[in-house]
């Protein structure tokens, strides 16, 4: 539901408004206290970042239409503020709002590194590839002095673990001497976002998200030291940014990307408000014709929860975007096959005495 009197743009958020998450007893409502546009402006909205204490890093998954199996989030919740964040609705679980709590109060494991050593290293594990930032950005604006996803790409770059990341960052370039030796190892592929060409859409619906310019910045120097790189154009918006489609894939190529993906705008639980109330607002000529393309590809509802289809959606509008999404990777050069990422490197490194418990 709607906030019926949305707060003012906060400079640099996505979000538009802070309704409380579904499990919270008292909820939060807007409404009108008389201060007007040419009153003082209330404090910003500032940021904290929280250690997490956990005892495990990697997360495991069975759901059929992901790639991966098991995933590292460094972070909970974003300060990128992309609205349309399919992550946001996982902030409820921890009593906040998936609105503007997602990217103004964020978590971090202080410990991943080792955690994450010390389950590589037990006998019972199995290696298999390891997705980093899987749900919210691996290399969001405090990462800069945290060093969480480093010491996470340290740790596998010891075991040879193989890996891939995927974010919408030019941060990643930071870590070209281990993501290049480790992609030309055939240990780690990197995906980099992009969701338009347009910086105007872009700084409304990603407000502290790197520029376009800067991701395929970043597609080039990971192509140029060794990491194959993914383009993904995601989420596909109907009505918004689907014309680009061809343009964003181009772009990449020419920076070097040899393979791309795309996913069709989700919009789960309390995402639909958020993304209606931020388009309502922002783009407020396109939005009954963009919610009504997006209801055509999910069946006459805002989102369709069914396996394999909550990624594209369905109908014609989703066949013709698949269409026209394949077509432009046979032109591009973006549909090349590629071997699955080496898992016979994998070695636990040895320990101090290791082996003088030998004798």
């Amino acid at each position: 539901m709607l906030p019926s009197s949305p707060a003012p743009a906060q400079k640099g958020r996505g979000a538009r408004s802070n309704a409380s998450g579904r499990y919270e007893s008292l909820e939060r409502e807007n409404f009108d206290d008389g201060w007007r546009e040419g009153d003082s402006a209330p404090a910003p909205l500032r940021t904290t970042v929280t250690a997490e204490t956990a005892r495990v890093i990697l997360t495991t998954n069975d759901s059929p239409d992901i790639s991966f199996n098991q995933s590292i989030n460094p972070y909970r919740g974003c300060e990128h503020g992309c609205v349309y964040c399919y992550a946001r609705p996982a902030h409820a679980y921890m009593g906040l709002s998936p609105g503007q709590d997602f990217e103004s109060k964020l978590f971090f494991k202080p410990d991943a590194g080792r955690l994450l050593a010390a389950e590589l290293s037990r006998a019972r594990y199995r290696v298999q590839n390891i997705q980093i930032g899987g749900n919210t950005d691996p290399y969001q604006p405090a990462e800069r002095h945290l060093r969480v996803t480093r010491e996470i790409l340290e740790t596998l770059e010891r075991f040879r673990h193989p890996f891939s990341i995927i974010t919408k960052s030019q941060a990643i370039t930071r870590d070209l001497d281990i993501l290049g030796p480790m992609g030309q190892a055939n240990l780690a592929r990197a995906a980099v976002s992009v969701t338009t060409l347009d910086r105007k859409l872009a700084r409304a619906m990603e407000p502290r998200a790197a520029t376009p310019e800067r991701r395929l910045e970043a597609i080039r120097r990971l192509a140029a030291a060794g990491c194959p790189v993914t383009v993904m154009f995601a989420p596909v918006i109907p009505g918004l940014n689907d014309h680009e489609l061809e343009a964003v894939l181009e772009r990449a190529a020419e920076a070097g990307a040899v393979n791309a993906g795309y996913v069709a705008l989700r919009l789960p639980l309390e995402i639909k408000d958020l993304f209606r109330e931020w388009l309502e607002l922002e783009r407020p000529d396109r939005a009954r014709r963009v919610m009504s393309l997006v209801r055509q590809m999910h069946g006459g509802r805002d989102y369709d929860p069914q396996w394999r289809k909550r990624q594209t959606g369905g109908g014609p509008i989703a066949e013709l975007i698949a269409q026209r999404f394949q077509l432009a990777c046979t032109r591009f050069g973006l549909n090349r096959n590629w071997a699955p990422l080496d898992l016979e490197q994998f070695r636990v490194p040895e320990k101090p005495g290791d082996q003088l418990a030998l004798f």
